[in-house]
């Protein structure tokens, strides 16, 4: 029996933003028809990541967590590591899905849906951390769009570092209009926020584009090769 699939997401109020992981799982499922996939998340939503893997333990499934999340930060080295520490040896946790070229080139695939003139100056907008080395994974993030787009790309953040969104997308209108990539997992309190802050365009969040789902099985095989070693 192939370990267990556990999507474990932050959680949100956002009836949208609950979809959007619902359907990051729902895909996950379709490319890995043999594995059982389940949802959990540390915060705000039930069931929680450590109920659910201690149902999947006690019903003798080894598991694999894959966090739905795009950087390092509390949840993966703290809530995540919490619920998985009881199971060594049949429960593990993988990294978040954040930083990969193919978020990067899903970020570029959603512009051009919302419009996004070719050309155009691009704000990348990230969740922001008071760590440092989280903005330099942000930077990192609007280097990799920058391969993949013409105009002028710049990141502004959502909390914590500077610039923000706002102020990065004032910098940019001297390019002329201004598009906004959205950095997030799904719609939400930050998403809302991107609506006012003042870009021509604003792309819907990263979701289940098929990138992003890539990502996520490329994880769990992983973890798969990590628990049999």
């Amino acid at each position: 029996m192939r370990p267990a699939l556990v999507v474990c997401a932050h959680g949100t109020d956002d009836p949208d933003g609950q979809a959007a992981v619902l359907a990051i799982a729902g895909a996950t499922a379709q490319r890995l028809p043999d594995v059982t996939v389940e949802v959990a998340y540390v915060d705000v939503q039930e069931p929680k990541l450590d109920v659910v893997v201690d149902r999947l333990v006690a019903a003798g499934h080894r598991v694999v967590v894959v966090p739905v999340l795009l950087t390092l930060g509390f949840h993966t080295e703290v809530d995540v590591a919490e619920a998985v520490a009881g199971h060594p040896g049949e429960v593990l946790s993988t990294g978040p899905l954040g930083p990969d070229p193919r978020l990067e080139a899903a970020l570029v695939d959603r512009l051009r849906e919302a419009g996004a003139p070719e050309g155009a100056a691009v704000v990348v907008a990230v969740a922001g951390s008071s760590r440092p080395e989280a903005a330099e994974v942000g930077h990192g993030v609007g280097r990799g769009v920058q391969q993949h787009w013409s105009g002028p790309v710049t990141v502004g953040f959502l909390s914590a570092a500077e610039p923000g969104v706002p102020e990065a997308v004032a910098a940019a209108r001297a390019s002329g209009p201004v598009a906004v990539a959205s950095y997030l997992i799904g719609p939400g309190f930050f998403q809302r926020k991107l609506a006012r802050a003042g870009g021509d365009v604003v792309a819907q969040p990263l979701g289940a584009h098929p990138g992003l789902v890539s990502v996520v099985v490329d994880r769990y095989l992983s973890g798969c090769l990590c628990l049999e070693s």
